[in-house]
């Protein structure tokens, strides 16, 4: 098949691209590198099956490579830390609402089926505990972490709006925390800034007393339950991520552990808007995609610490 990835510079996009790739599919990237690496791709240049276009997806999608048949849409373009959608919060906002717009208009005009990837920040700080994809949710539409949320709730809305109109066939994935290779350095999140520190001998930043929770998926299992969700006849949203829950202290401690590093933990204020707790109920993926996560935490740090250690040019 022919597929369009949006954002696929970035991290996880990128690792989709060299699924899709994989299985035998040609693929079309498209990323305006707001938040993308060139680097995450530089391994695909010479490759005839992908086209690289530098584009926003916020402005209509007319570019000559995307003419022609396409089978898919996969709907990744988005800044998705802290760090970046504060940074740039118009541009989040617009590549949820027109940039989703404009990757429904384009699936419509191709007939072909769309991924949307939302979030796990849709339920804000949850009060039901795990989330199930029924909760509708605990968020602030005028907290400093709105711009995301309330981008993906829209792009949730206006998916749904074009499958209920038969517009387009949608499929909405709800992502989790996610974490692995090409994550980038500067992301914010609490796992790479923990392996940042701890590579570097400085002490972990941990918010708060660490007690709350979060629950990480490797992005290999990640990427295969969005290709599962697209193959599949799931319709509505669908939680994917692991419902194993770990707090972000016992995080920190692993994390020191793993790297074998000198240093200690640094407690800070908790930020404003930060969930409490955050577990997904995978139920529907497991009924309806025969999906759960494969790759063991452990297994998974210690291949995301070594891919931090080359690029920070630390030494064990």
């Amino acid at each position: 098949m022919r597929i369009a990835v949006t954002g696929a510079a970035g991290f996880i996009g990128s690792h989709l691209v060299d699924r899709l790739l994989a299985d035998g599919h040609k693929v079309v990237g498209v990323d305006n590198f707001a938040t993308g690496s060139r680097g995450n791709l530089a391994h695909l240049e010479g490759d005839d099956r992908f086209e690289l276009v530098e584009a926003d997806v916020s402005s209509p999608l007319d570019h000559r490579a995307l003419e022609g048949a396409l089978d898919g849409v996969y709907h990744l373009a988005s800044p998705a830390s802290p760090v970046h959608y504060m940074r740039l919060p118009i541009e989040t906002l617009r590549a949820g609402s027109e940039g989703t717009r404009h990757a429904l208009e384009l699936a419509r005009s191709k007939g072909a089926r769309m991924l949307l990837a939302s979030t796990s920040e849709v339920y804000g700080d949850p009060e039901v505990h795990p989330q199930r994809e029924d909760y509708r949710g605990n968020v602030s539409p005028v907290g400093p972490r709105s711009v995301y949320d309330e981008a993906k709730r829209y792009a949730e809305a206006l998916a749904s709006a074009y499958a209920r109109n038969g517009l387009a066939e949608v499929r909405i994935a709800r992502i989790f925390n996610t974490y692995g290779e090409r994550m980038a350095l500067e992301d914010g999140r609490a796992l790479p800034e923990f392996i940042c520190a701890a590579l570097r001998g400085e002490d972990i930043p941990v918010f708060g007393d660490g007690s709350q929770t979060r629950s990480f998926c490797y992005v290999s299992d990640l990427v295969d339950g969005l290709v599962r969700l697209w193959g599949s006849g799931l319709e509505g949203p669908v939680n994917l991520g692991n419902p194993v829950e770990i707090t972000i202290l016992e995080l920190a401690r692993e994390i020191i552990e793993l790297s074998g590093s000198s240093g200690g933990i640094a407690f800070r204020p908790l930020p404003e808007d930060d969930p409490r707790r955050r577990r997904p109920d995978i139920s529907r993926a497991r009924e309806g995609l025969g999906w759960e996560p494969k790759v063991e935490r452990s297994e998974g740090l210690r291949k995301t610490i070594e891919d931090f250690r080359r690029r920070l040019g630390t030494h064990p």
